[in-house]
């Protein structure tokens, strides 16, 4: 095992832990590789781990993820751990806000890249995912559907039939997301 999985396999829920992995793999950027085939390998018990640390690195070097654009966007559908899926979604959010952003530009999805996206988050927002991963996958959606004209009346369509059945948490960010698509008509 190697000294980054080791760190890795160590690493616990707690912040200041998630966060002391988080500084050794930015203290360590040679080691970027691979953290992220760690983070996408399913085989591997603590690949949820290395997806709380990609959280923590996404908030402080999210340009760094920029080269592994291709790996997020082909490997997300095949994640299944719940603990790897959340933060996998805040990542991806983050990702496609900064592909959005006109000042920045730091972030530059492909078409292809951007049609995985999609299928990625409507999978999370219509399976039994958590619904901080629902969340994510309805405000990545909100953004991708300004550019793919079909994205916001399926999402409507999606929100509308399942409101009744969540939590207080996803009714009030589902209100916030349709109440932006019907003003940006």
């Amino acid at each position: 095992m190697s000294e980054l999985a080791a760190i890795i396999a160590q690493t616990t829920g707690y912040k200041s832990s998630r966060q002391a992995t988080a500084n050794y793999v930015m203290a360590n950027a040679e080691l970027m590789d691979d953290f992220m085939q760690i983070c996408f390998e399913n085989k591997n018990p603590d690949h949820y781990k290395g997806c709380w640390t990609m959280e923590l690195i996404a908030y402080e070097k999210l340009n760094w993820f920029q080269e592994y654009l291709v790996l997020i966007c082909s490997k997300s559908k095949m994640i299944i751990h719940e603990s790897a899926i959340r933060p996998l979604s805040k990542v991806i959010f983050l990702l496609i806000e900064a592909h959005y952003k006109a000042s920045k530009n730091e972030i530059h999805f492909t078409e292809d890249q951007r049609q995985e996206l999609i299928e990625i988050n409507f999978d999370w927002l219509i399976t039994d995912t958590k619904v901080a991963s629902k969340v994510y996958a309805m405000r990545s959606l909100e953004l991708l559907g300004k550019e793919y004209d079909w994205i916001h009346p399926e999402l409507q369509t999606i929100l509308a039939k399942d409101f009744s059945t969540h939590t207080a948490a996803y009714k009030a960010v589902s209100k916030h997301i349709l109440k932006k698509i019907n003003h940006q008509k």
